[in-house]
C-alpha cells in the first residue's frame, strides 16, 4: 500500500513538473510581457498626470487661451491609429506643451517628448515616433 501511494505521488509530481517546464503549452499560460525584457515601460508618472490635469483645469489656462487651441478632433481613421505602441500617423499636427506646463513637469525619459495632439497629451519616442503613453481624459475646457 505504501509503495502504491509513493508511486502515485511521484507520478503526479512528475506530470506537474513536466507541464510547468514545457514551453509548448497553451499561449494563454505564458506570462504577458508589455515591454522588452530588461527595459521598463515608458509612461507618464502619477505626479506628472496630476500637474497636467491641474494645469488644464485652472482659470489661468482658460483665460490665456482666448479661444485658441480648441481641439477639432481627428478623422476616425487617423484617430483609430493614435494608440500606445503605434507610430504617430504621418503629417499629424502636434504641438509642444505650453512652457508654463513643461517647466513644472519632470524631465521626460531620454529620447522621448510630450506633445498635444487633438486634445490628447502624448508621450512619444522621438527616434521612432512611437506613442508610449496617452492621456485622454484631460479637460481642455
Amino acid at each position: 500500500m505504501r509503495i502504491l501511494l509513493l508511486a502515485l505521488v511521484a507520478g503526479v509530481c512528475g506530470c506537474t513538473s513536466m507541464g510547468s517546464t514545457s514551453t509548448t503549452g497553451h499561449p494563454s499560460a505564458r506570462p504577458v510581457t508589455l515591454a522588452p525584457q530588461g527595459s521598463a515601460a515608458v509612461v507618464f508618472s502619477a505626479e506628472d498626470i496630476q500637474i497636467i490635469r491641474a494645469y488644464y483645469q485652472t482659470d489661468a489656462y482658460t483665460s490665456n487661451r482666448n479661444g485658441k487651441g480648441k481641439s477639432k478632433g481627428l478623422p476616425p481613421g487617423i484617430a483609430k491609429n493614435l494608440q500606445r505602441g503605434k507610430p504617430l500617423p504621418p503629417g499629424i499636427a502636434k504641438r509642444a506643451l505650453p512652457y508654463e506646463l513643461r517647466s513644472r513637469l519632470s524631465r521626460p525619459p531620454a529620447g522621448h517628448d510630450r506633445f498635444v495632439v487633438a486634445g490628447k497629451i502624448l508621450l512619444v519616442e522621438l527616434g521612432t515616433q512611437i506613442v508610449r503613453d496617452i492621456l485622454t481624459d484631460i479637460a481642455f475646457g
